[in-house]
């Protein structure tokens, strides 16, 4: 078993795998882990470090841009994967979807998880939370000009937004919750009328819409809120984030929409019963504290102090609709992009 592993992982090398983590000979033996990650190893790496350190259980994990869901469809059975970690609810989703993960039931991870924010069947739990924000200048919108995502659709603003591409996974979960929210008919009129405001093609990552409004391309943006806090270290991007006001939408309503990043327990997991550990360890306060302070993300565990930069935007109304909900509606999203011809 150990030889078709390893073979396994040497083909993934070859094919897959962008970067690889210092620590990442993938095997299954006593006292490992196997993760296979959508996330960059700086984001993931120091928990799994203090992890081991409290269990002397080494996590091995391997990052990979694309082609993820692929890979295990491929290796089945053989896969050296105990876990998945990745971002959106739509890659979630979508692994659960291909049959390639399995159902936990353990009390740490369960309780610790609001039920909005994990599979009614076990199948996927975030982690973290990410607020879907709406960022805009100092200089050119004033305090309450604009308060909701449906305000993004007033003729006020046209020519003032930028946004990334409308098929671009963030895009299409906040399209997905208005669907869940309005309705298919209201939320396309909707997104028709984002559209007609939009400053220019949509392109480019959320940092980029900030880079936009401290250009003077734009005045408003639609980005996750933990970018801000990347800006913020980066000496280059600092005027970029100190250009915009941090505005968190509906508070007055359902609240702001949020999405997460995950963990799945793969089908075929070779090291079953610590993988479970390292879920329990991410779900607890420490790991819980672990991804605010080194990431910028808010905790999914209600009680986990936030950072210095959360609290000074202080508290907000997250929008509670199920992920599940946001998820089913992925499909009519996209679509609802290309109806509109958002991205042209």
């Amino acid at each position: 078993m150990h030889v078709v592993l390893l073979s396994t992982f040497r083909l993934i090398l070859s094919t897959l795998l962008v970067g690889v983590s210092p620590s990442s000979v993938l095997a299954s033996e006593p006292g490992e882990i196997n993760v296979y990650s959508y996330r960059k190893p700086q984001l993931i790496d120091p928990m799994f470090a203090v992890f081991t350190e409290q269990t002397s259980i080494r996590v091995n994990s391997v990052f990979a841009k694309k082609g993820m869901l692929e890979r295990l469809k491929s290796e089945g059975r053989n896969t050296p994967a105990d876990l998945v970690f990745t971002v959106d609810i739509g890659r979630l989703s979508d692994i659960k979807d291909a049959g390639l993960t399995q159902a936990v039931s353990a009390a740490a991870v369960q309780n610790n998880i609001p039920a909005h924010y994990r599979d009614s069947e076990g199948h996927w739990f975030g982690l973290t939370t990410r607020a879907r924000i709406i960022v805009a200048s100092k200089d050119r919108v004033g305090p309450g000009e604009i308060l909701s995502y449906e305000d993004l659709a007033d003729p006020k603003w046209k020519g003032r937004i930028c946004t990334r591409s409308g098929k671009h996974p963030y895009m299409v979960a906040l399209i997905a919750s208005m669907i869940a929210h309005h309705g298919e008919a209201a939320a396309k009129a909707w997104l028709a009328g984002v559209k007609n405001n939009l400053a220019r093609k949509p392109q480019g990552n959320d940092r980029a819409q900030v880079k936009a409004i401290k250009e003077g391309v734009c005045d408003l943006a639609v980005i996750n809120h933990y970018y801000m806090a990347k800006m913020l270290k980066d000496p280059e991007q600092v005027p970029w984030a100190e250009s915009v006001n941090v505005i968190f939408p509906n508070q007055d309503g359902r609240g702001t929409h949020m999405n997460v990043s995950g963990m799945a327990l793969t089908r075929h997991a070779p090291n079953k019963n610590n993988a479970l550990k390292l879920m329990a360890f991410l779900a607890s306060d420490q790991g819980q504290q672990m991804y605010v302070q080194e990431n910028g993300e808010y905790p999914v565990k209600a009680g986990i102090p936030w950072n210095d930069l959360q609290k000074s935007w202080g508290p907000f109304k997250e929008d509670a609709l199920n992920l599940t909900d946001v998820a089913q509606n992925r499909a009519v999203a996209i679509r609802l992009a290309d109806e509109v011809r958002y991205n042209n």
